[in-house]
C-alpha cells in the first residue's frame, strides 16, 4: 500500500476574531523564518457567548480550510475555540480527516507556566464567557497544580470595546477596573492574573493599572510562542514539514478592507488579506 505524500505548508494560525493577532505576533517574533495563515472568522465572532456545539462546528471548518490550504500545524489562537473544541478535534476528528496533521491551543501552555508564577498558589482568571463557563483553566490548572486555588470573572465587554475601537476611552476605564474589581473581591490574595483572551493584551497597561500592587498579569502570547519552539524540538519532524519562506497570508470572513482597518491596532504592517467563506 502506497502512503500518502507528506504535506509541507505554512503554519495556520486561527481565531474568531482579531485577538489571535497577538498570539501570531508573538509568534512571528520568535520564529521569523516560518511561514504562516492567519485565518479571522470574523463575520460569525464573537464566539465567547456562543455554545459548545456551535464553536465546535465553526472552529473545525476553519481547521479543515487551513488543512486544505497546505498547513501541516493549525494554532488555535483563540481562548474559546481551544475551551470548546480542541480536545473533540484532537481526539475525534484528527483521526479520520488528517491523522498526520495536528491542531494545538493556547490554554496549555500558559497553564504550564502558572505554577512557577504564582507565590500564593492563588491565581485568577480573566475572559470570555465561553472561556470562563468551560471551566477550561481550572481543569487544566488542576491536573498540573492541585495546590493552586483558581478564581475566575467573565469580561463581557473587553472585545466590544477593543474591536470597536474604545480601547482607550474613560468607557474603557470603567469596565476594566470593574471586572478586575469583581476578580480580586473574590479572593484578595490573588497574586498572578492569567489573562485568558488573545484581544486582551490591548488593554494590558490598563490592566496592570488597576490590578492591586504586587498582582502580575499574564498574557499567552510569549507562552505559547515558546512552547511552539520547544514543540519543534521535540518533534522535529512536524518542523521539516514546516515551510521557511518569511511569509504571512491573512484570510477573513468579513471584509478585507474592515480586516486591514481593525487588525492595525495588532498589527503595524502592510497586510495582504483574501476574503474568503466558511461553512
Amino acid at each position: 500500500m502506497d502512503l500518502l505524500p507528506e504535506i509541507h505548508g505554512p503554519i495556520g494560525v486561527f481565531d474568531s476574531g482579531y485577538g489571535g493577532l497577538t498570539i501570531l505576533d508573538e509568534i512571528r517574533r520568535a520564529m521569523p523564518r516560518y511561514d504562516y495563515i492567519y485565518l479571522g472568522d470574523n463575520a460569525r465572532a464573537p464566539y465567547g457567548t456562543r455554545s459548545f456545539e456551535i464553536v465546535y462546528k465553526f472552529t473545525l471548518e476553519a481547521v479543515v480550510r487551513l488543512f486544505e490550504e497546505g498547513c501541516p500545524l493549525v494554532i488555535l489562537a483563540c481562548n474559546t475555540a481551544s475551551a470548546k473544541a480542541l480536545r473533540s478535534i484532537q481526539q475525534n476528528d484528527l483521526p479520520i480527516l488528517a491523522f498526520d496533521r495536528r491542531v494545538l491551543g493556547v490554554i496549555r501552555p500558559t497553564v504550564e507556566v502558572i505554577g512557577n508564577m504564582t507565590k500564593t498558589r492563588k491565581i485568577g482568571v480573566l475572559g470570555t464567557l465561553g472561556t470562563i463557563q468551560s471551566e477550561s483553566y481550572p481543569l487544566e490548572i488542576k491536573k498540573l497544580y492541585p495546590d493552586i486555588e483558581v478564581y475566575s470573572e467573565p469580561c463581557p465587554m473587553w472585545v466590544p470595546l477593543i474591536e470597536n475601537n474604545e480601547h482607550n476611552s474613560p468607557g474603557a476605564d470603567y469596565f476594566v477596573k470593574l471586572y478586575i474589581d469583581r476578580l480580586m473581591n473574590q479572593c484578595s490574595q490573588i497574586d498572578t492574573v492569567i489573562l485568558g483572551c488573545t484581544h486582551y493584551p490591548i488593554l494590558l497597561e490598563k490592566i496592570k493599572k488597576y490590578l492591586p500592587s504586587g498582582v502580575q498579569a499574564v498574557a499567552q502570547g510569549e507562552w505559547v510562542a515558546r512552547s511552539l519552539s520547544d514543540y519543534f524540538k521535540r518533534h522535529p519532524e512536524m518542523d521539516e514539514r514546516c515551510t521557511k519562506q518569511g511569509t504571512c497570508r491573512f484570510y477573513t470572513t468579513e471584509s478585507e478592507a474592515k480586516f486591514i482597518d481593525a487588525a492595525s491596532l495588532f498589527l503595524h504592517e502592510k497586510l495582504d488579506v483574501r476574503h474568503i467563506t466558511l461553512g
